[in-house]
Order: C-alpha cells, then structure tokens, then sequence
C-alpha cells in the first residue's frame, strides 16, 4: 500500500503533528518536495506533500494564504507540511484558518526534523510498496503458471479471478465466451462479445478498457499472428493495482504460449486432416481410421456432411479461369490415378485467410462449444469441411449462409465485404461414401455459384427441377445462338417457327394434337418442321438434336 499522510504522522522518527485536515489523512502520497516559490503550482503532479518554511510568503494575510491554499488544492497537492522555527516560530493562524477552509491538511514540522527525512520516509515507503507488489506479482506468476499447467486455461482463469479480485473470461476467435470464473461471470462475458470482435479487427496486441456497471473490463488480444485466435477479458470493482497488474500480464504471456502452442497442433492437425480425407475419397477408410486415431472421435463412424467452401472471389476466376480453376460451373477434373473422384484435389495447403478463415473458426469454435469433432482442410482457394450430421458444426454452417444471404437480401454488408463464402453440402453419407458426397458437395457448390446463394444443399439439387438448372448465362448464351436463326426468320414476318417447334416438342411429334394446339393444318405443321431442318442443317429425327432444342426453349422462356 503506498504511503498516506497519516503513516507519516505515525512515523515516530518524524515527531509531524497535524494542525488542519485531519478528516483527509487517509490521502495517498506520491511524494514529498521541497519548495519556497510564491506559485510553485507550475512545478506539481498531483498527488505531492509540499514542504514549506513560508520564506517567501506572506503567511499572515489571510486572503494571501486562502488563494494559496485552494490554488495548491487544485492542482491535487494532498498536504502542506510547514517547518516551524525557522521563518515563523508558529504556523501563522491565516494559514491555518485557510487549510481549514480547504479541507487541505496542514502539517507541523519540528524544527530537527530536516525536509530531507520527509522525503527519505516517502521514497522508502514507496520502494517498499513497489517491491511488495513485484514480489506479489512473482508469486502470482508462479501460482497463475502452476494452475496453467496442471488444470489448463479455466484452471488459470480461476487463479486469476481470485489474485485480481474480479472475474476473468477467456474468448475464443469468433468472440463467443469459451471460458469463464467464477461460473457467474460467463454471462456477464457475453455482454462484452461485440467489444471482442471489434478488438479482434485491430492489429495486435491490442487490448481496449471497457468501463461501466458494475465494473471496470480490461480486453486484451491473445496470439502472436495477423489475426488474433483468442482474448482474455479481466474484471475488476477498480483500476488494476500493480501487483494485479502483473498477475494480468502473466495470464496474458501464459495465454499466448497455450494459444501458440494450439495453433502449432492445429495445423499439424490439419496435415493429417488432409491425409485421412484423402484415404476416405481414395475408398480407404480403414487406413483412414488408423491414421486418424481418436483424433476425430465417431466423425469417421458417423453419418457426416461434407461441404466444400470457396470465397466469391474464388468463384469469379473460376468462372474466367485462371489456369489451376475449372471454368465457370464445370467439375474439377477426375484423378488421372484411378482415385475415387476428388481424392487427388484435397491436399495439405496454407492456412484458410480471410472469408474462409472466419467460417472455419465460426464452425471450428461452434463444434468446440458442443464437444463434437470437425475436419477442416484448407484446399488452395477452397475449404473442404467434414461435419457429423445434424451437429453445431453443420448448423453453424447452414446459420452463417442464412445471415449472408439475409445480408444480401437487405444490401447490408458482413465483415468480408463482397468476397464471402460460398458453400455446397452434400447429402448425408458414411465412410464408404466420401467420394459420393464430395461429388455431391461439388455439384451443389456449382448450383450456389449459379443461384448467388452462399449455400445449397444437394438435396436441394436431387429433389429439383433440371429446368433450374438452365437459369446460367453460358447455358441461356447456347440456347440464344441456337435458336437465333429461327428468331431471325420469324423476325421477317415468313412463319412462326419457334412456336411451331415448341408446340411440336411438346406434343412429343404429334402432328395432329400440335397442329390443333397452333390452329394449322398438319400439313402446314410438317412444312414448318422441314424449314427448321433446313435452317438449322440438323435432323429433327435426332433424339439428342430434339432434346437440345427443346432445353433451348425452356431456358430462353421469359426472354423473348
């Protein structure tokens, strides 16, 4: 505890005797100094006790002496201390009327007792308080380090919690509270939650006060990286003391290492990730399950979903292709080796980075909270997620694309901008059926990209319309230059052949039931059909030049 002026008072060495103020001597005393100027209000911190012997003031006028004393109150001198015998024999009654007047103790120094000693008394009691705090804080280190190793970051919280007096939350990268102590503060932590993700858009380390009711929150950013992977949140009735000050930074130094070390297994994690993934599409998934250990629990027994995920940006090369991405809506290419389809496309590639590195952490930290396991391998521009079916992770997923395409729906932009993720989910499968449903998650994926959805679910593809599919602009570009030579006719005012054949198509050949439709003769219907044959050069005989054109039609109806 720093030194107050009654400690001085109580100094036997001192011999000090209070004369005014008394009610005010609890004060802290940041120091003791010397000064004879007329104003030395220029020259103080706040929080001094001024020695005076009154050499060059007038301490007999008592309008002198009260602007004196409230000037020196107003600049947060805690205490005058006046040496007697040597200018006055007594401290003159203006002064202490005025002290009185100010509520500013007034202390009477005897004349044996040097400035000197005051300010040696004060320097002693602060170094005693400093080392009494470092020691503190050693000790806290010591305590905070054991309870780290032996009971992990909520052992560390709850050590913390009780060397600050407070309470101590620990956040993961979403922001979302993984961790708290005592057990009441976790409530109080989720208030804080948008603070945290405001924190986390800073570069780190940075750390932010949050002040308030009914207390006082220090934020501050864990990890050495770009982006923070966890925060630690401390609260306290009031500003942290030195010694809490040193168990905070201790927590935090521990933090990060746990959090480094994390992040270490993590992606050595994501290694083998990418190498039991690649067992699974090869058809391995025995070999899977030996490399995986109990790494991943039952996700591997379980029925699963697996979702490939890439950014919009990553979507628009694909559709110009850029020399690694297929074009735009086509499959990646199948395995030259004879793999099951994708097994030779996931491999261990960089950490995912912006959209993609918030969805695997918003996914990762949602699995986390309901103790089930997750895959997460970063694919170049892609993500390939494995998640049990039905679990936090897999609904975390479906929940993130509902708030983008809700974002989309009222032109309010999500962090990430306009690159945000886009996502296809298989159908449920088993470890048999890993390739299947990458393929699936494939076509799924082409259909968002299609569709401007941030998520499709191929049940939603299985169960649809293949007209659906037909709403592309390289598809409706196919039917336009298809059918543009017959539009052309019809334009000349020679027939209406586009109608004709549509009628036809549908009728499937039926040349009197679509002749009736148009309200021709057959005859004319039969002319009609040659014209097409002849201005398209293909055989209506065909069943593939039939089917062609009648997806033409169906994908330019509404167009024309």
């Amino acid at each position: 505890m720093p030194p107050t002026l009654a400690s001085l008072v109580h100094h036997s060495a001192l011999k000090l005797r209070v004369r005014a103020g008394g009610e005010r001597l609890a004060t802290p005393v940041r120091w003791a100094h010397a000064s004879e100027l007329a104003d030395p209000v220029p020259y103080m911190e706040g929080g001094e006790l001024l020695l005076i012997t009154a050499l060059k003031l007038d301490a007999e006028d008592p309008e002198a002496m009260r602007r004196y004393v409230r000037r020196l109150g107003q600049a947060g001198v805690v205490g005058l201390g006046f040496a007697v015998g040597v200018h006055y024999e007594t401290i003159p009654d203006a002064l202490v009327n005025a002290a009185e007047e100010e509520g500013m103790p007034l202390l009477e120094v005897p004349r044996r007792t040097p400035f000197l000693a005051i300010s040696k008394a004060v320097s002693a009691a602060i170094s005693a308080e400093q080392y009494q705090a470092v020691t503190a804080g050693f000790a806290a280190q010591r305590e905070l380090t054991k309870h780290a190793l032996s009971d992990g970051p909520a052992g560390l919280l709850t050590a913390l919690a009780g060397q600050v007096g407070g309470w101590a939350a620990l956040y993961d990268a979403t922001g979302a509270v993984a961790a708290a102590a005592p057990d009441w503060a976790a409530r109080r932590a989720a208030r804080l939650t948008p603070e945290v993700r405001r924190l986390h858009a800073r570069t780190p380390p940075a750390s932010l006060v949050v002040g308030g009711d009914p207390d006082r929150v220090e934020l501050h950013t864990l990890g050495t990286s770009r982006r923070p992977r966890a925060a630690l949140a401390v609260g306290t009735e009031a500003p942290l003391g030195t010694a809490e000050r040193y168990a905070a930074h201790s927590a935090i130094a521990l933090l990060t290492l746990t959090t480094e070390r994390s992040r270490s297994l993590h992606e050595a994690e994501q290694r083998v990730g990418a190498a039991v993934l690649r067992m699974l599409l090869a058809g391995e998934p025995e070999h899977a399950r030996t490399v995986a250990g109990s790494l991943y629990g039952d996700l591997l027994d379980a029925p699963y979903r697996l979702i490939l995920v890439e950014a919009a940006s990553a979507t628009a090369a694909r559709a110009h292709g850029d020399g690694r991405t297929v074009p735009h809506g086509a499959s990646p290419p199948r395995p030259r080796t004879g793999a099951p389809y994708g097994a030779a496309l996931v491999r261990p590639g960089e950490p995912p980075a912006g959209p993609l590195a918030a969805l695997a952490e918003h996914v990762e930290a949602a699995a986390a909270r309901a103790g089930e396991a997750v895959l997460a391998v970063p694919d170049g521009e892609r993500l390939v997620l494995l998640t049990t079916d039905g679990g936090a992770a897999a609904d975390a997923c479906v929940g993130y694309a509902a708030a983008l395409d809700r974002a989309r729906a009222t032109e309010q932009a999500l962090a990430g901008g306009t690159d945000e993720p886009v996502m296809g989910l298989s159908a449920p499968a088993g470890p048999i059926a890993a390739a299947t449903a990458y393929r699936q998650a494939e076509q799924a994926l082409s259909v968002a990209r299609r569709r401007g959805r941030a998520l499709v679910e191929h049940e939603e593809v299985a169960t649809g319309s293949v007209v659906q599919l037909l709403a592309d602009d390289a598809v409706r570009a196919f039917a336009d230059g298809l059918l543009r030579a017959l539009h052309e006719h019809d334009a000349t005012g020679r027939g209406d052949l586009v109608a004709s054949l549509r009628a036809w198509l549908s009728r499937h050949g039926q040349w009197d039931a679509a002749a009736a439709e148009l309200g021709v003769h057959r005859h004319t219907l039969r002319y009609r059909m040659r014209r097409v044959e002849e201005i398209l050069g293909r055989s209506l005989d065909d069943p593939d030049v039939r089917m062609e054109l009648w997806l033409a039609l169906k994908a330019t109806t509404g167009t024309e």
